[in-house]
Order: structure tokens, then sequence, then C-alpha cells
């Protein structure tokens, strides 16, 4: 096998919209936001890092949100980061279910799709 990990996934988003992004992938997901490099850093944007997950989020002139293609992230308690998200006003969906997942799914401040899923045990 060629292909051993993952460093990243870019999501778009609008231009001057970072408040937003920090509130919902920082604040709300509790993914830590990391500076960008200087010379990325002039195209806007923000960048989200743990140790297991990092989300970069660029800005696209041309915008419009990911309704299909999406990260799905892995949880530790579903129930608990719903009532979060739902406290902060965002609407939660579920879908067909997945085999050995509890699954929801949100849309972020700018409509990208977004899957949450906590392992069953």
């Amino acid at each position: 096998m060629h292909i051993v990990g993952m460093d990243h996934v870019q999501l778009a988003m609008p231009a001057g919209r970072e408040d937003d992004v920090r509130a919902f992938y920082d604040h709300l997901l509790g993914i830590p936001e990391v500076a960008k490099p200087p010379h990325l850093a002039a195209r806007g944007g923000s960048w989200f890092e743990s140790k297991s997950v990092k989300v970069h989020l660029e800005v696209d002139e041309a915008f419009a949100p990911a309704k299909k293609a999406h990260p799905a992230f892995v949880v530790r308690s579903l129930a608990a980061l719903s009532r979060r998200l739902e406290g902060a006003g965002y609407e939660l969906k579920e879908d067909q279910p997945l085999e050995g997942f509890e699954r929801r799914y949100v849309s972020d401040p700018f409509g990208n799709w977004i899957e949450l899923m906590q392992p069953n045990r």
C-alpha cells in the first residue's frame, strides 16, 4: 500500500469569516487553532490542529459549500457535542445507520457538511 496516512483535510470558506470559523471549529468542536505559515496567512482562512486531527479552511473567492463531500470526525461523546452544537443554534441531522457507529451531521457556519461519529462500544 502506498498511502500510509492523511496529513489534513482542507475545506473552503468565504472571505472575511475567520471569527465564525474559529467559533465553530475551535470553540465548539474543540480543535485548537494554530498559526498559519506567514506566506499562507496573507490569503486568509484558518487552520485547526490537534494531535490526531488537522482541518485547514482556506478562502475561496468563488465559495460554494461542500454539501456531499465531507470530513467525518470521530468524537468521544456524540450526545454532549450534539447538545453543545444545538445550544449554539446548529441543527444536527441523523442519517442511515452505519454498523459500529452512532453518527450525526451538522453544517459549519458556511454550509460545509460535517459528519460526527462515535464508535459503539
